[in-house]
């Protein structure tokens, strides 16, 4: 069995154990085309230069022929079976010859911190890890490929960086008696360089709930590895209101889901719950479950685990669907219904707000929607005071005719009224009708109401 093939069943045993493994990506193979300035593998009767002033270990899997190489101060070339070097007349091949030498890049562009250079064991579709887990936690075990060469940066950082265990050169260190030696090896100094520390002897995770990934201190790090392409900043949301979760470096849209847990909750049994039953509902949706810190609240509840919660991040890849929110309604609803089942004393939700330039206001919440509520309460209100306003003006017009109405239709003495005694007004109707009253609006508005005590008295 090959290198690559101890190394993959020593993957699955722990796979088979749920024990978590971060996998370091970054290779220095000299076949390898991101290495190159030219973003290729040096071609036939090239020139080849390695940085002067660097350490690096090099893997060579083929046979290269080149017309120059300028080797590092210090390194080494690691032969596979049938592979090596060949001197050869740079004028053989005139496509290679003219151009500019091939240039080995910087090794030490690799970071530790660096949350894109490594690929978690458990990784799924539709999950993602926060920034901050995306770097080995302090339980996980790490993996370089037995098959690859690679050189790590140890970052100058308060405390060492922390994990189980580090499986290096067909190597497994769990005890820093056994790694300190190694790292102070030629072999480890060409695979580990600078001022940070490495230590190992973590217990593996043990709780059904899971376990705070212990990456708060050199999240500051982190985020700096990450954004350095960006210029340090974050890119701008999709969103209004966008959140930022526990460990994450950056703001998203989506929602934030937080379960106060009991000691019978299983992180495990959880998330395979969100991605059977729930996730493939709602398209564009990624999740991240993970056990975070939070502060200490009054009135907690009874069994509560209060140091700690399960963040369920649910980030958008299209925030114009509103499938976060939905998915957030709908977790909710599952712990409300089989909440005790889980293991999950109560559930929170926070949602971003509504995409940018989406003036709809159809899914809105939070900020967004309150401001539309207001102001449709406020377009009411003024609606109920123009209706009162006009109202009142109606019925003082009509009062006003009506008595002079009764002073112009006096019967004369000796005739008999032919109206009826009005409680109202206290005398006589007339015989006829009044002519309808001129408004002194201009209004086209034909609304009007019979009065039934006029009605009558003119039957």
């Amino acid at each position: 069995m090959g290198a690559l093939g101890r190394a993959l069943l020593w993957l699955q045993l722990l796979a088979l154990t749920r024990a978590a493994y971060k996998l370091w990506i970054p290779r220095t193979d000299f076949e390898a085309a991101a290495n190159w300035s030219q973003n290729r593998t040096p071609c036939a009767g090239a020139a080849v230069e390695f940085p002067a002033n660097k350490m690096v270990s090099v893997l060579v899997r083929e046979g290269h022929s080149i017309s120059d190489m300028l080797l590092p101060r210090d390194g080494e070339f690691v032969l596979a079976s049938g592979a090596g070097f060949s001197a050869q007349d740079a004028s053989r091949d005139p496509g290679c010859g003219t151009g500019a030498p091939a240039r080995f890049l910087d090794p030490d562009r690799f970071s530790w911190h660096d949350p894109r250079l490594w690929r978690s064991g458990d990784a799924a579709r539709g999950l993602f890890s926060v920034d901050a887990e995306r770097v080995p936690c302090r339980h996980d075990d790490v993996v370089f490929q037995s098959d690859a060469s690679f050189r790590v940066g140890l970052g100058a950082i308060p405390g060492p960086a922390r994990v189980r265990s580090v499986r290096a050169l067909g190597q497994t260190f769990t005890r820093d008696e056994d790694l300190g030696p190694f790292l102070a090896s030629r072999a480890g100094r060409l695979r580990f360089h600078g001022p940070g520390a490495l230590s190992v002897g973590s217990e593996a995770c043990a709780q059904r709930s899971g376990c705070v990934c212990g990456n708060a201190e050199p999240q500051p790090w982190i985020c700096a590895a990450l954004l350095q392409p960006l210029g340090g900043r974050c890119p701008p949301t999709a969103c209004r209101d966008a959140l930022r979760p526990e460990g994450q470096c950056c703001d998203l849209c989506g929602a934030i889901v937080s379960l106060t847990h009991g000691p019978t909750f299983d992180l495990e049994r959880y998330r395979a719950r969100l991605l059977q039953a729930f996730l493939p509902q709602y398209q564009g949706v990624q999740v991240a479950v993970s056990k975070v810190p939070r502060p200490a609240r009054p009135h907690e509840t009874a069994g509560a685990e209060a140091d700690t919660e399960i963040q369920v991040v649910l980030a958008e890849t299209r925030p114009e669907t509103g499938g976060a929110r939905r998915l957030a309604r709908a977790l909710l609803a599952d712990v409300a219904e089989h909440g005790e089942a889980l293991g999950v004393l109560s559930a929170t939700a926070r949602e971003s707000g509504a995409p940018v330039g989406d003036s709809s206001a159809e899914g809105l919440d939070g900020s967004g929607l309150r401001a539309e509520l207001a102001g449709g309460v406020t377009a009411a209100l003024l609606l109920l005071l123009l209706a009162l306003a006009a109202g009142a003006l109606v019925l003082r017009r009509a009062r006003r005719l009506r008595w002079s109405r009764r002073d112009r239709a006096a019967p004369a003495p000796g005739v008999a009224p032919l109206g009826f005694s009005n409680p109202v007004f206290g005398a006589a109707g007339p015989a006829e009708p009044p002519p309808a009253p001129k408004l002194e609006n201009s209004s086209t508005s034909r609304s009007y109401f019979a009065n039934p005590l006029f009605a009558e008295a003119e039957a």
